[in-house]
C-alpha cells in the first residue's frame, strides 16, 4: 500500500470560524506544524484559520529542487482566495520565508492586515551566495547550523528537513529582491515581530523592513526570549495575544476590502 506523500503530522489544516480569516504561512524547510499552536490560539478566538503547505515542503527535501519562488507565492494567493470566499476580511501571518511571502503578497492583494515573524530583509553575508546559481548544481544541499531552541520540548518533536536545499536558497534570494522592491507598495497595516535572540535571521532585519514600509499603520514587536521559531518558542503567548489585538484594532478601523491596482510579481 502506498504511504502518504506528506510527512505525518505535517499536513495542512483548516479551522472553520467566523467571517474573519487568518492565513498562516510556515517557513523554509518547515511545515504547517510549526504554525499549529498559533492557529489553535486564533481559532479559539473565533477566527477562521487556514494553514497550507508550501510546495516542496513536508514531503522529501529533493522535492525542493524543482520549486520556484512563484510556486510558493501562488499557494499564498490560493489561501487568500479560499478564505476570501467565506470571510469578509483576511489577515496573513507568516514565519521567516512565510513572512517574506506574506509581505510580497500584501503588496498586491487586498489583505486586511499582515503579521510577520522572524522575517529576513536579506540573507546573511556569505561568499557562497554570489555563486548560488552554480552551487545549486555542485552542492545541492547544505548542512544546517544547530538551532538554539529555548523551548526544548518543542524542539524534540519539531518537523523540518534535516538540511537546506541550495536551489531553495537561490529561490529565497530572488524572492527577497522582489519583496524589497514591493515593500513601499504595501498599504495594509503591518505588525513585525522578531526575537532579540534570533541567531538565524539577525534582529537587525526587522527595522530594515520597517524603514521601507510606507503604510501609516506599521508596528514592531520585540520578544526577549526564544529563538527563530517564534510560534513554538517560550514567548509565543505574547506574540499570539499581540496578533489577536492587532487584528481587532484593524477590524475596528476596517472598511470593506476593495481591489488593489498593484500588479502581482511578474505580471504587467
Amino acid at each position: 500500500m502506498q504511504k502518504p506523500v506528506t510527512i505525518p503530522g505535517a499536513e495542512p489544516f483548516l479551522f472553520p470560524g467566523n467571517r474573519t480569516g487568518c492565513l498562516l504561512v510556515h517557513g523554509l524547510t518547515g511545515t504547517p506544524m510549526e504554525m499549529r499552536w498559533m492557529s489553535e490560539y486564533l481559532s479559539s478566538r473565533g477566527y477562521t484559520v487556514l494553514c497550507l503547505r508550501l510546495p516542496g515542503h513536508a514531503t522529501h527535501p529533493d522535492d525542493l529542487q524543482r520549486i520556484r519562488w512563484r510556486d510558493w507565492l501562488a499557494v499564498v494567493e490560493d489561501g487568500f482566495n479560499i478564505l476570501s470566499g467565506c470571510c469578509d476580511h483576511v489577515f496573513i501571518l507568516g514565519l521567516s520565508l512565510g513572512g517574506v511571502l506574506t509581505l510580497t503578497a500584501a503588496s498586491y492583494l487586498p489583505v486586511s492586515g499582515v503579521v510577520t515573524m522572524s522575517t529576513p530583509y536579506g540573507l546573511p553575508d556569505d561568499w557562497r551566495l554570489n555563486f548560488i546559481g552554480i552551487l545549486k548544481y555542485a552542492m545541492p544541499k547544505v548542512a544546517k547550523v544547530t538551532a538554539k531552541w529555548q523551548n526544548l520540548e518543542a524542539a524534540r518533536d519539531h518537523i523540518e528537513y534535516p538540511h537546506h536545499v541550495t536551489a531553495a536558497i537561490a529561490e529565497l534570494k530572488a524572492l527577497l529582491v522582489e519583496m524589497r522592491a514591493r515593500l513601499p507598495a504595501i498599504q495594509s497595516p503591518v505588525l513585525l515581530v522578531h526575537s532579540r535572540q534570533d541567531q538565524d535571521i539577525l534582529p537587525e532585519n526587522m527595522p530594515r523592513i520597517y524603514d521601507c514600509l510606507t503604510t501609516p499603520e506599521k508596528h514592531m514587536l520585540w520578544v526577549e526570549n526564544g529563538s527563530h521559531n517564534i510560534p513554538r518558542e517560550v514567548d509565543r503567548q505574547i506574540v499570539f495575544q499581540a496578533a489577536h489585538d492587532f487584528i481587532q484594532r484593524c477590524l475596528r478601523g476596517a472598511a470593506p476590502p476593495e481591489d488593489q491596482v498593484n500588479p502581482a510579481p511578474g505580471r504587467p
